[in-house]
């Protein structure tokens, strides 16, 4: 039910900061107020508790509820309807709701619970669907965009209580087509936009931990040839960390000291030509804990330090020539949007215009959602009246592969070979990456791989061979790029061997360290005193 159909899912802003929805040109296929005079029309509720009651809408109107008992005990109460497949074969569809909830269970499995979901039947069962919390809330926008694959049989919707208990209203219940991307009028299709980036150079590097101190990075620079650093601003641990539960002053505190430690390196970094982009790693309130929902998404007090924190570093940092650039956040997951939260393209922008009025020339880093993954450039657009932003996605594609032995990942899986029930090799590896390229080409914008990495005990000569074909295909492409991750947690250093026990730094290169290097080197050199 989850899986690769999941990262093919884009989590959306749905809809205007005052609530209003954002459809544009988009074409509705299914809609349902509630207010119909037959809003059950083609469909039967399955289990009981399912009716329309007048007065529970979001604008005191009607609302579809939903109730399930806590002696209901397993089981599901929930309604659906077909519709049209001849329309959505091969269309990106955007389904959006609004919910309100009380005292809904936890889910047994992560798809359980609270159900804005479609079913598509094809060669396969795929059941994309809204990741909604459990609990109680207010009105909350809730959706998802997908793609209905060409060869789909049908499709349903689904509402409901899945597995849980407890009480849901939906109302505002919609599907929409979304209308072909707006693409760029110039360059030639085959352009790169290489040249577009702000600043000089190819920039080669590598995401840095947050001990790293003087040695570290000239030895990244003399030793390596490194040029470029992404540099965390992280807040011991991720996902989850102080942040979490800190107050506004405590953050504010935080972030001081390691602005305070960033401005006595970025002398080292001159001396030896390091570029560094400022990496927001841990944002404003942290992410919710079993969830990684950034907590800026469900309070605007979050959204407006988040800004506050920009106007900060820009006012700090943008007369340092060694800082190339600002990433605004590590990869955003937004998850519900409650009313009077900005999504997360309207967060950006704002951030962006506000460090655009202190600094007109450093690179603006943006991630897409979800965990800035390449898929996530499929249902975004450029910032508009922006200029200097570059976009930047992270590789581990095939997870399996990349992460095994890390959470619950199993270990042992070879590159190249099936992975998943799919062969992976460069070309895959490439299909993983055209998102991104086709990103760059319709746009004419500049990418950047922020982070990309594999374990360092994957079998054999397997993590070499990978991260060998990822590299060859972002110098085809010409885009900036940094590994994760140096002098961080040894299961993604280069300078570690194979045995995932022995945390010393091996004696001599490694293999995955000399592939590094042997990029690095073509770097242009920096003069030094």
């Amino acid at each position: 039910m989850i899986g690769s159909w999941m990262m093919a899912v884009s989590l959306l802003g749905l809809a205007g900061e005052d609530g209003a929805r954002n459809t544009g040109g988009n074409s509705p296929v299914f809609v349902r107020t509630f207010e119909e005079r037959k809003p059950f029309e083609g469909t039967s509720p399955t289990g009981p508790g399912i009716r329309v009651l007048a007065g529970e809408g979001r604008a005191g109107t009607a609302g579809l509820v939903i109730e399930r008992e806590p002696a209901s005990g397993s089981g599901s109460a929930m309604v659906s309807w077909s519709l049209p497949i001849e329309k959505l074969r091969g269309a990106r569809v955007r389904v959006e709701a609004f919910a309100r909830a009380e005292g809904v269970s936890p889910p047994p499995k992560s798809w359980n619970g609270i159900k804005v979901m479609l079913h598509v039947r094809g060669a396969g069962d795929e059941w994309p669907q809204a990741p909604i919390d459990a609990g109680s809330f207010g009105w909350s926008r809730v959706g998802f965009t997908a793609t209905i694959p060409d060869d789909s049989k049908s499709a349903d919707l689904a509402l409901g209580l899945e597995q849980v208990t407890g009480r849901v209203v939906l109302d505002d219940v919609r599907i929409s087509i979304l209308s072909p991307r707006r693409t760029a009028a110039t360059p030639a299709a085959n352009a790169t936009a290489a040249e577009a980036r702000p600043g000089h150079g190819r920039l080669r590097g590598v995401m840095i931990g947050t001990k790293v101190d003087a040695d570290d990075l000239t030895t990244l620079a003399r030793s390596y040839g490194a040029n470029h650093v992404r540099w965390q601003l992280l807040w011991d641990g991720f996902p989850n960390g102080p942040a979490d539960t800190a107050t506004a002053e405590e953050y504010d505190r935080w972030l001081g000291r390691e602005l305070d430690r960033l401005a006595r390196l970025l002398t080292v970094c001159r001396r030896e030509g390091i570029s560094v982009l400022i990496d927001v790693h841990t944002p404003p309130g942290g992410r919710e804990q079993g969830t990684s929902v950034m907590k800026m998404f469900r309070k605007p007090e979050h959204q407006a330090h988040f800004l506050r924190v920009w106007d900060r570093i820009a006012g700090r940092f943008h007369d340092d020539p060694a800082v190339w650039g600002y990433d605004l956040v590590n990869e955003p997951v937004v998850g519900m949007i409650p009313d009077g939260v900005k999504t997360w393209p309207e967060l950006a922008l704002e951030a962006a215009k506000r460090i655009r009025a202190i600094d007109r020339g450093k690179a603006i880093i943006v991630e897409p959602t979800p965990w800035g993954s390449p898929e996530g450039l499929d249902d975004f657009e450029p910032l508009p009246g922006i200029d200097g932003v570059v976009y930047s996605v992270h590789m581990y594609q095939p997870h399996h592969f990349t992460h095994q032995g890390v959470y619950d990942n199993p270990g042992r899986v070879s590159y190249p070979g099936v992975i998943d029930g799919k062969p992976w090799d460069k070309a895959a590896i490439r299909r993983a990456l055209e998102p991104a390229r086709r990103f760059e080409r319709d746009f004419h914008v500049p990418i950047y791989i922020g982070e990309f990495s594999v374990i360092r005990w994957a079998p054999g000569a397997s993590g070499r061979d990978w991260l060998r074909d990822v590299i060859e295909v972002m110098e085809e492409y010409r885009w900036d790029w940094a590994y994760h991750a140096y002098r961080e947690w040894d299961g993604w250093s280069f300078e570690h061997g194979p045995d995932r026990n022995d945390h010393t730094r091996s004696p001599s290169l490694t293999d995955r360290g000399a592939l590094l290097k042997s990029y690095f080197e073509r770097n242009p050199r920096q003069p030094r005193p």
